[in-house]
């Protein structure tokens, strides 16, 4: 036990030294300032190039999205997120030694030429994303996490991390075994990550781009605008395009649903009138007892 009290305290260390060590020594595999530059560089865009040109550049919800940001990106993990998942590893492996299994590597890919990691591990996360995101439409529980990701009323850039920390946990507890079992550096995953980032500001940016032919493979604006419809068609209630990075998943699966230009259609989900709009309350929100009562 005295094992992993110290992995916890060293967590909670550790975590914070790295966050002051990305904040004061900026360099190429920097999280902090990578995620603010693309920040930056998507918010120009939606100046210079706004699909919506009656859309305020401080649009409605726009400091709240920065915080969730900050939060999501760094601020949970020094709240306890990064500790409570070192101890979670530690006893998963103590499980697997039990019965003398000391590596789940099923895959090595390090002899691979360094483009067909990048691809094999973006793949294979983006396809674990969207099956995670239709469950998180499809699970009443789930949903009422996910309804923070839906209170967005005016879509930008800042929209994609306005969700719920627990969406954090559910995404990387399902992620975690199939891609501990590749052998992938924090090099990788660093690029990776990234990019998804660039991709999904972008998705969420008042930009009116869909990619052309292209936007078959990958998720765009014009897309993921009717993912946040608030009305849905009949023979969707769950929703459609799910697709975090890839759009190809939808087109593949049968979800994928473009009827026409979004661009002034209205965004959010039945009955978000009394959804607080807060970031206190939001968090709070689907633990009370009535809305875990309203999803079972």
């Amino acid at each position: 036990m005295e094992k992993y009290f110290n992995i916890i305290a060293n967590s909670f260390t550790g975590y914070f030294n790295y966050l002051v060590n990305e904040i004061s020594n900026p360099s190429w595999t920097n999280y902090f300032y990578w995620l603010i530059g693309l920040s930056l560089l998507v918010w120009v865009l939606e100046i210079v190039i706004p699909w919506r040109k009656d859309q305020k550049i401080f649009r409605k919800g726009f400091w709240l999205d920065t915080f969730y940001i900050l939060f999501n990106f760094f601020l949970f993990s020094l709240v306890g997120y990064n500790a409570i998942s070192n101890v979670a590893v530690e006893l998963f492996n103590d499980f697997l030694g039990l019965f003398g299994v000391t590596n789940i590597v099923a895959i090595e890919v390090q002899n691979f030429p360094v483009w067909v990691q990048l691809l094999i591990m973006f793949v294979i996360a983006d396809f674990i994303q969207w099956n995670v995101h239709r469950q998180l439409h499809k699970q009443p529980w789930l949903w009422e996490f996910h309804k923070v990701h839906h209170s967005v009323k005016e879509m930008g850039f800042a929209a994609q991390f306005r969700f719920h920390f627990m969406e954090t946990v559910i995404y990387k507890s399902v992620q975690y075994i199939p891609l501990a079992m590749i052998g992938f550096g924090i090099q990788q995953f660093f690029v990776v990550h990234m990019f998804a980032v660039f991709i999904g500001h972008l998705n969420h940016a008042n930009v009116g781009w869909n990619y052309g032919i292209f936007g078959y493979l990958i998720n765009n604006p014009k897309m993921h605008i009717w993912h946040h419809s608030k009305a849905l068609p009949e023979n969707r209630p769950y929703g459609m395009n799910f697709g975090l990075s890839l759009s190809l998943w939808d087109y593949l699966f049968g979800t994928a649903y473009i009827p026409q230009e979004g661009k002034n259609i209205e965004l959010g989900f039945e009955g978000d009138e009394e959804f607080p709009e807060d970031f206190k309350s939001q968090m709070t929100f689907p633990f009370k007892k009535k809305n875990i009562q309203k999803s079972t």
